[in-house]
This record gives structure tokens, sequence and C-alpha cells, in this order.
């Protein structure tokens, strides 16, 4: 794109897979510049750039100012911007292009350099694409997360958003503006579909979640939608229509803190009348709340108080296999090469360690992931969870019974 733009004109990518244009959704009488997908017959928008600021009427026109930025006016005003990528070009002697490529990604760039000045993919709205990494840039401070719109006909910003915290190991968290609604599996995650490969990197530079799709004529998207659930959408060209493959929050067990503080869930709860359960070692801290009114906000103690003191007077760790582990925000590794036993013995030397999981990390050893005071949001996983070894004293270690329990008993010495 050299030039300006119109309402009622489009840009188009090489291969006819996404359009950028101007839109109202809905029966909504605002115009908004978005893109969208060209081969699916339902419009579906992936992407807002004037999501705060709409515009009335058909007034809406885009071009590239004399700075080298992206800058969408209305013939109302064209003075004062509604939208700008607001980035500065160095050389006054640049020659900017805007490109709309086929992953759905707007591009600004150099055409004599050909390095990238701005791009859409690292200011998503509400819809993750194939490529797009969700996280953070340590080198430039960027951040990238969606934010759902206010309402299906409404684009603008709402009150949900998907963000990668990169604090302990890092996790995936829908919030509620600051409150934690659901937590997905934490870093190194493990990819569950033959339709999708998940990758999600943790370095000194970046943090970041992205995934691709295996098969190129697949259209693929994930998105958090109004009400703060994040779908992830196959489009069936035969029904004309979008198939949800999995969605969050929708089990029992998918509501951030179901269990409370010490607390594990299990989403397949048929040989109970109760999803909830306290990991060994501790039970309900309100026993009527628990068992009568199914209510688990308070979570799980200690059975015996006194045990806190007893550190290393014969207490030990009981494992508790197959689990989505415990919020790691607060967690620490210990190394990302170390052996299960001397992780183990890492944990047991120091009283305030709670638990540990000792996990095999893609392309490089086994590491030691570590807790040290509460442990929350715990939940039975399937197959496709890790082992964590929770800390108990010698009186819990003693009473563990393996043929009616998930759990396994492991004393160090």
């Amino acid at each position: 794109m050299n030039q300006t733009i119109h309402d009622g004109d489009f840009l188009i990518s090489r291969e006819n897979n996404f359009a950028l244009g101007f839109f109202s959704p809905g029966s909504s009488r605002f115009r908004y510049l978005g893109i969208w997908y060209r081969k699916v017959r339902e419009q579906t928008v992936v992407w807002v750039a004037n999501r705060d600021d709409p515009i009335y009427g058909s007034s809406g026109v885009l071009s590239i100012d004399q700075h080298g930025n992206l800058v969408l006016h209305s013939y109302h005003n064209l003075k004062v911007p509604v939208w700008s990528t607001n980035v500065s070009v160095e050389a006054t002697d640049t020659c900017v292009v805007a490109q709309l490529l086929d992953t759905g990604n707007l591009v600004l760039f150099d055409d004599r350099s050909k390095s990238t000045v701005w791009e859409s993919f690292d200011h998503p709205t509400d819809t993750m694409l194939p490529g797009m990494k969700l996280g953070l840039d340590r080198r430039t401070g960027m951040n990238r997360f969606l934010i759902s719109w206010r309402s299906a006909a409404d684009p603008g910003t709402g009150n949900f958003s998907l963000q990668i915290n990169p604090k302990g190991s890092p996790q995936a968290f829908i919030y509620w503006g600051t409150k934690y609604i659901w937590r997905g599996c934490p870093w190194p995650l493990k990819s569950y579909t033959d339709i999708s490969n998940v990758s999600f990197v943790n370095n000194q530079n970046e943090t970041y979640m992205t995934y691709s799709v295996s098969d190129a004529s697949v259209i693929l998207r994930v998105m958090l939608d109004y009400s703060g659930l994040v779908k992830n959408l196959i489009w069936h060209e035969k029904d004309g229509k979008w198939n949800e493959f999995w969605s969050v929050p929708k089990s029992p067990c998918d509501p951030y803190g179901r269990c409370g503080t010490y607390g594990i869930c299990d989403p397949h709860f048929f040989s109970r009348r109760f999803e909830c359960d306290c990991l060994p070692g501790y039970e309900p801290k309100s026993p009527r709340e628990w068992n009568i009114l199914k209510d688990a906000s308070g979570g799980c103690v200690r059975k015996r108080l006194e045990s806190t003191l007893l550190c290393g007077h014969g207490d030990g760790f009981v494992k508790v296999a197959n689990v989505k582990v415990s919020d790691t925000s607060a967690a620490v590794w210990a190394s990302t090469n170390m052996s299960p036993r001397d992780c183990e013995k890492n944990c047991m030397r120091n009283c305030s360690c709670s638990a540990y999981a000792s996990i095999d990390i893609a392309g490089k050893e086994t590491g030691c992931l570590t807790w040290y005071g509460k442990l929350m949001d715990t939940v039975h996983n399937g197959e496709e969870g890790y082992d964590i070894y929770v800390r108990v004293d010698a009186v819990e270690l003693g009473n563990v019974f393996l043929p009616s329990t998930n759990f396994e008993q492991n004393q160090c010495v």
C-alpha cells in the first residue's frame, strides 16, 4: 500500500487470505478499520485499529503520512488522526510501504532496507492467529496480549484479557480486570492436538506462546470473546460456520482456585459428590462449607498445625500424579538441569519448600521446579499432566494407603 484507502476500498493479501478495510459490526452504525478473512463466508474480524475511536459514517480514510506512519482520519476532522501507528522512522529519506501478509499481519516496512517499522501482530485485539506471539519481549519491553471486545457489536476494549505472566515459571491467565479467571499450564507447555503445534518459549530475551497449523488449508484461530471465554475455532467450509475445537473456562475445575489454597480439583469426580479434595496432609479449613455447601473457597489447612515445626523429623513427600501443577507465579526453578533425586533433596533442605516437581524440558535436561508457601489451583489432568510432590509430616507419610489413592509416598533421609 502506497496510496490512500477510503471507506469502500480494500487492501488484499497476495493469496487472497485476508482483507483490510472498513466495517460495521452487527447492527452498529459506526465504522472501524479492521482485518478479516477473505475466504470465510461469515465476515470474521481478527484485528481492529480504532477499536475505541469509531468513525461515524463512511468518512474514514487511511494513508501514510510524511513521517512514515499509517494514519486514520475522518473527513470531518483531517487535522486530528483517529488512529496512528505512532512510530519513529529514523531516516528522512525512507520509503515506507504497508503490506497485508497472507498470515493476516499488517506490516509497515522500509522498502529500501526491508526492515519492519511496525506490525499489527505486535498489537493484537481479541484474536491470536498462527505465527503470532503472545507474551513479553524483554529487549523492547513490548507485551503482547489479547483484550476482548466489549460486546458482539462493539469491538471497544472489553473486560477480559489473555496474558502471559512471565513471573516464576510463565503461564497464561485470563483476567477479568486484575482478577484471575483461568490459568493455563505453565512453561514448559505440553502440546495436545494434531491440528496445531503450540510452542512456549522462555529465555532471557523473550517469554511467549505461539502456534502453527500442521495443514495450511486449515483455517484456525484463537479468540477471547466478550464473555471471557478463550476459544479455539476451526472454519468448516461445508457447514459454512466456525466449529469450536476447545474453549476455556468450561469444566468445573477451570475457574482459577476453584478448590482454594492446598486444594485439588478433579474434573472427573464421578466417584464423589464434589470435585474438590485436599492435597495430602491437608483438610478443609471450613468442613461445613466444604461438605454441606460444597463451597471450597476457604481452601485447606494442615491436619496438624504443629507439623510445620517438625521439619527434618521424618517428614517427606507424597506424589500427586498427573496434574496441572499449582500456580507457578511464585515458584522457583532450582535448576533446569537436575535429577529427580537431587530435586527432592534440594526441596527437603529448605523447610519453606512446600512442594517440588521434576519436569522434562524440551531440548534440555530434566528441570527442578519448587514451591514456597501456598499451593493454589492444582488440578487433576488425566495422563497429560505432571507429577507434583507435596511435603507432609511423618504421621501423614505413614498414613498414605497406596491402593485407594492417587498418592505415593517418598521419604527423604
